[in-house]
């Protein structure tokens, strides 16, 4: 696989790994240090692992594993919702590299509307509420195969984290997902914006999907996946994506946690 440099001649694996990374900037809304880079003229995000903030319910010094593991899932899927994620040293130690994605600013996958203007198709509502001036205000998510597939991964890696802000709009209606250092806990964590399809049941592509990553686990993807996580974690892993064959349907929350993450975005 390689990486196309805006302006210049693409990057093989190798030099993605190996060649010098760059900073540009950091992200100061990000909870752990991130920073935006470039290797050669490719444009990248840095998580570094010494910048991860301690969590009472993750293990320290592993989430950087954990968003490539989730692009490894993505992989498997054969649906390209985590852009490229690799393991490599930078600036400040080891860390978490993915390749820069440039979204549509005109396009919003998931909104804040009010009660009496949410759009009458093509949305899913998530849940209601009012704002601190007592006015009605409905979370409502778009109704796209793209974002049904994003939330079918939510629920195989138990993302416990997916923000609105965490769903990239791209160009052409493909949506990518980033932020995926809370996922693969043993227990039940999954938070996310995206509960519109409760209870639905999965369509073949997606049944098919799935079926992919509980395959894998057997051969490439679990190799990979076990130089990454513990071996409960993926036990789970492999539980989830069997539940979720069996019951067919997208399931309701569950755990001791929240629904939705705070912030919703």
């Amino acid at each position: 696989m390689t990486a196309a440099e805006p302006g210049g001649a693409d990057l093989d694996g190798g030099e993605l790994v190996s060649g010098q990374l760059r900073l540009t900037g950091r992200i100061t809304t990000a909870s752990n240090a991130t920073f935006l880079g470039a290797i050669g003229n490719t444009p990248v995000v840095y998580k570094p692992v010494a910048g991860e903030a301690p969590l009472w319910d993750f293990p320290a010094g592993t989430l950087a594993r954990r968003e490539v593991a989730a692009h490894l899932v993505s992989e498997a899927l054969e649906w390209e919702i985590a852009p490229r994620t690799w393991l490599r040293d930078g600036p400040f130690g080891e860390g978490m590299v993915q390749l820069w994605q440039e979204q549509d600013p005109g396009q919003d996958a998931v909104d804040l509307f009010p009660a009496d203007q949410v759009p009458a198709a093509g949305w899913r509502t998530v849940l209601e509420g009012e704002d601190e001036d007592g006015n009605r205000l409905v979370l409502a998510h778009e109704d796209t195969p793209a974002l049904r597939h994003m939330a079918v991964f939510d629920v195989i890696v138990n993302n416990a984290d997916r923000k609105g802000a965490h769903i990239l709009t791209m160009p052409g209606g493909h949506r990518h997902g980033v932020d995926h250092g809370l996922t693969f806990h043993v227990e039940d964590k999954l938070r996310t914006v995206l509960w519109g399809w409760l209870g639905e049941e999965l369509t073949e592509d997606e049944h098919d999907g799935v079926g992919r990553v509980l395959d894998g686990l057997d051969g490439e993807l679990g190799r990979g996946l076990s130089e990454l996580l513990g071996a409960e974690e993926i036990a789970a892993l492999t539980h989830r994506c069997a539940q979720l064959l069996d019951d067919g349907r997208f399931p309701p929350p569950s755990g001791r946690t929240p629904a939705v993450p705070w912030p919703l975005f």
